[in-house]
């Protein structure tokens, strides 16, 4: 294991040069940290995504783009001598430029790639000056020479072996002799086309990158000092977390808690690297550790929630008794490549959720082939305009009266789906989007406060 953290760091840490000056400064004041992952600068990314969807106006196109650039010229206008990098930065918006006119006439997941990784692309440069301003010897590092992945555009999978070995032979040795600066969220294939790991991969590819190098922990600094019982902006008495494990920790990602990617831990996971979440603009505050074993497991630990959420109930009366239906159901979705997060049963009907882990976001869509393939076999219903509420805790289905203490709170509210029991660590159920934050308000009040 390397001597070294990995701290990432999120677009809000680095969103203007106030914010990423903080980030220097907590580089700075931990000489164990050698390897620093950057975000893009906050709002880019979205900006980018929708460049990349296809913005047929060409002044409508300009704008975003002058938006761009104002935001990096903003923060570089701020440093001493920029120019090592003015010039590199410009030419990455006039690639979006190029690259955002030609998805002007046609999309596609590769395009994507490109595009949003122009983001992380620019904020590192402009990081990796600030850090040397600041007298930290710093240099930037394009991570896709080292994170590979396969050509998934949009989602793609990590090349394990090859990022380890490529690690070890390119980045350790250069953390030992500088602190690197390097692209969170991106990676490239076996032809070195750029790919990114799904929307929010920044910390996924810290941790994956912290694995490769056997780094003795990994730092996820982002707006909120912590992870807490659930998001302050929802219920006001949450409160932070000190310690919580691995595995409640994971569900808390999965179930759409944004502090953390629901993949982050698992990299962490394996090789046992302790991470700790804090914030950026107030270190001095502490933060979260997430570990393998912790000493306190609460019967409720957090409330998450997870918005845009599409169910698909598939209905057939011959399903009664008989054998099959469900296999040629995954069978159909498996074909077209379909993520599948929740399933309920009945006699005659199954709901399934639909998984979004792409890079392009909002509401996942069962695609009309799939549609048409699954109404061979039985009715098909979608509903959109659904949120998860996740209840997040240790041996909840095996301590009398937990169910009830949860759904006699619920009693107001119209729920679509429950999924309870298949893991000691969650209760997970569906309401409407318009609900679901009362939901979890009320939750949190009986339950925490």
């Amino acid at each position: 294991m390397s001597a070294f953290n990995v701290a990432k760091f999120g677009g809000t840490s680095v969103a203007n040069f106030e914010a990423m000056s903080r980030c220097a400064e907590i580089i700075a004041n931990n000489p164990q940290t050698k390897l620093v992952v950057s975000s893009a600068c906050s709002g880019v990314t979205n900006i980018l995504v929708e460049l990349a969807n296809g913005v047929k106006d060409e002044s409508q196109r300009a704008q975003l783009i002058n938006k761009l650039r104002t935001i990096h010229t903003d923060i570089m206008s701020q440093l001493n001598d920029i120019s090592s990098i003015k010039q590199r930065v410009e030419a990455l918006i006039d690639k979006v430029a190029t690259l955002s006119e030609a998805a002007s006439i046609a999309t596609s997941a590769k395009l994507t790639d490109h595009l949003v990784a122009c983001g992380e692309r620019m904020s590192t440069h402009i990081l990796t000056r600030l850090m040397q301003e600041r007298g930290i010897n710093a240099v930037r590092f394009d991570i896709r020479g080292v994170l590979k992945t396969d050509s998934k555009y949009g989602k793609a999978e990590p090349n394990l072996n090859a990022t380890k070995q490529l690690a070890t032979e390119r980045l350790v040795p250069l953390c030992q002799q500088h602190v690197v600066v390097t692209q969170g969220f991106i990676g490239s294939d076996a032809d070195n086309e750029t790919t990114t790991l799904g929307r929010g991969g920044s910390d996924y590819s810290a941790a994956l990158i912290a694995e490769a190098v056997g780094a003795a922990g990994l730092e996820i600094w982002t707006d909120v000092p912590g992870i807490y019982t659930t998001d302050p902006r929802i219920a006001p008495n949450a409160r932070p977390i000190p310690e919580i494990s691995f595995s409640e920790a994971s569900e808390m990602a999965n179930f759409g808690a944004k502090i953390l990617h629901p993949s982050t831990l698992l990299p962490a996971l394996r090789h046992q690297i302790p991470v700790f979440v804090g914030s950026s603009k107030a270190p001095q505050e502490g933060g979260t550790w997430v570990r393998q074993s912790v000493e306190s497991a609460p019967l409720f630990r957090a409330l998450a929630l997870r918005n845009n959420q599409t169910m698909v109930t598939l209905r057939n009366p011959k399903m009664f008794q008989a054998y099959g239906f469900l296999a040629d159901v995954f069978t159909v979705l498996a074909e077209h490549k379909i993520s599948v997060d929740l399933v309920t049963t009945s006699e005659v009907s199954v709901s399934l959720t639909l998984d979004q882990t792409d890079t392009c976001g909002g509401a996942p869509e069962l695609p009309a082939q799939a549609q048409k393939e699954l109404e061979q076999l039985c009715t098909v219903e979608v509903k959109q305009g659904l949120s998860l509420v996740a209840l997040i805790g240790n041996n909840m289905s095996e301590t009398k009266g937990s169910a009830a203490e949860v759904f006699d709170t619920l009693d107001a509210f119209n729920i679509r789906m429950i999924c309870y029991g298949a893991s000691p660590h969650n209760l997970c159920f569906l309401l409407d989007e318009d609900e679901a934050k009362q939901a979890v308000k009320a939750l949190h009040e009986e339950l925490f406060e």
